[in-house]
């Protein structure tokens, strides 16, 4: 019976000890990490408007995610917006990231998060499929040819975006 209290301290011990460990790491490393991210969020923003020279995030209140981006040139003028889509793809949620002028053209998308079929499903990201986006009409993009072997998949991102950017239509209606 004491080996067994004695063995039970000793394993409570390592677990403390390896979460606090733990707990140390994550504060050191946490504004790193947060750095980071906010480092590669400009990257695809920039990605997806190059022409902006800086980035505006409008959200509902403090405490809420984005709703989209406003993107503006060097004079602080108005180009157009960014915003995220999401829809189900065949095996997973695909997020794309995209760029709409003031004219509400696709500038471009990124396809930033998506864990399709390897080699049929992820060629979403290919540039042969996210350049037929560039210079549509973000509400009427019913013209893209989806990838060969991956309609799902390509569904998905043509009707999240066009989703998407009918919500923002209505939310930036008077941001002209």
């Amino acid at each position: 019976m004491k080996e067994m209290i004695r063995y039970g301290f000793i394993l409570s011990l390592i677990c403390v000890i390896a979460a606090g460990l733990l707990a140390g790491v994550n504060v050191l490393t946490r504004s790193k990490i947060a750095a980071q991210i906010q480092a590669e969020e400009q990257a695809a923003l920039k990605e997806v408007m190059p022409t902006a020279a800086r980035f505006s995030e409008v959200k509902p209140d403090a405490n809420k995610e984005v709703l989209y981006y406003k993107a503006f040139d060097n004079q602080d003028k108005l180009i157009g917006f960014v915003f995220k889509a999401s829809g189900k793809g065949y095996s997973s949620v695909i997020e794309t990231l995209v760029g709409v002028f003031l004219d509400q053209k696709i500038s471009a998308i990124k396809v930033i998060s998506q864990n399709e079929t390897p080699g049929l499903g992820a060629k979403i990201t290919e540039n042969k499929f996210r350049d037929q986006f560039r210079n549509r009409d973000s509400l009427d993009i019913s013209g893209v040819q989806a990838v060969s072997g991956a309609t799902i998949s390509s569904r998905a991102v043509i009707i999240s975006v066009m989703k998407k950017a009918r919500e923002i239509r209505e939310l930036i209606k008077n941001e002209r």
